[in-house]
């Protein structure tokens, strides 16, 4: 089975929300009955899936009920206390099950992880809000593990404007990054923090291109001109993440895929291989991965868990990919450029 490392999912977000302070049902998953998301340990181990980055994201409190496109900013104290959650939940998934699961500090501690039989986990901040502008908790939060971290998520916040779920529209939305936001980049680099792009606007996409000394890197993106969404990349995007020697992880999120910017779980696997070969074809074979979205976002049927993804290394060899090409895409890349930010 092909093995795959993914570069975003939300599955601390969905235990924190259940209330499952120790994560046991991610660690047991079917075994005790559907644990009601697209990712637990034994789908990731059914898809061949051998780690990923573990997003913290802070839901604003209208969310509860509500939509994920809900972009209400939210404070530093009901941030803190999210992501602070989310972080104990990580620990007590690997200390309590280390055969199972571990979190990941390098690339070392992956393929150690890898190697074991235990789930490769990467602790991944979406959206600043629980790092103080004057960033005295920055250390903290890399102490615990924290190794990728998005300046926002689509909302604005103390470091830079998010870009708002729109379609069709232009990331060109809002301004750039702001004095704190530029001295939080800088930190990142400084201590080999991998900068995600994913949900920042167009000015603040320009402003960590000029000034971060790191690969450009978007966990989970995708292609502007095959879907005209906000949150997609435009081709002179692409092109500075290429140059940069950077990464573009592809995601699986139906409204990010079709050219007509639907939420329609009706929508074929070739959409998602149509976003990959475009991404090849801007960023070389070395630039592209995965970025699954898993229990973050709204997928196609029969391609919304991650026991399914066997169906992407299958549609991929089907479409002429080699085995070489499909092991970069899958696993390969995202460990090379972790090397390169982290080592």
């Amino acid at each position: 089975m092909t093995a795959i490392f993914d570069g975003h999912n939300d599955a601390l977000l969905r235990l924190w929300r259940a209330g499952d302070d120790a994560g046991a049902s991610f660690i047991a998953g079917g075994a005790t009955g559907d644990s009601g998301g697209q990712i637990d340990l034994p789908r990731a181990r059914a898809g061949g899936m051998v780690g990923g980055l573990f997003a913290m994201f802070t839901p604003p409190p209208a969310l509860a009920g509500g939509s994920i496109f809900n972009t209400e900013p939210v404070g530093f104290d009901v941030a803190h206390h999210a992501t602070q959650a989310m972080l104990a939940i990580a620990e007590a998934m690997a200390q309590n099950h280390p055969d199972k699961i571990r979190i990941c500090r390098d690339t070392g501690a992956i393929r150690a992880a890898v190697d074991a039989g235990a789930l490769a986990m990467m602790l991944h901040i979406e959206g600043a809000e629980t790092i103080k502008a004057d960033l005295r908790n920055f250390d903290d939060l890399y102490a615990r593990g924290v190794r990728s971290l998005g300046v926002v998520w689509s909302r604005d916040n103390a470091f830079a404007c998010g870009v708002p779920f729109r379609f069709p529209s232009s990331p060109d939305i809002g301004g750039g990054l702001t004095g704190a936001g530029r001295d939080l980049v800088r930190a990142c680099n400084a201590k080999g923090v991998m900068i995600d792009l994913s949900h920042i606007n167009e000015a603040g996409f320009w402003d960590i291109a000029k000034l971060s000394s790191a690969p450009l890197v978007a966990t989970h993106s995708n292609v502007h001109a095959l879907c005209a969404s906000s949150r997609n990349l435009t081709d002179r995007q692409l092109d500075a993440i290429a140059e940069s020697g950077g990464l573009v992880g592809v995601n699986f999120a139906v409204g990010f895929l079709r050219a007509d910017g639907r939420r329609d779980a009706n929508t074929p696997l070739e959409i998602l291989v149509r976003h990959i070969d475009y991404l090849l074809e801007r960023l070389g074979e070395s630039g592209v991965a995965l970025g699954s979205d898993f229990d973050g976002a709204e997928m196609a049927a029969g391609f919304d868990s991650a026991a399914h993804l066997p169906k992407l290394v299958t549609a991929l060899r089907g479409h002429g990919y080699d085995d070489a090409l499909i092991a970069r895409i899958c696993a390969d890349n995202w460990l090379a450029m972790l090397e390169k930010t982290l080592g």
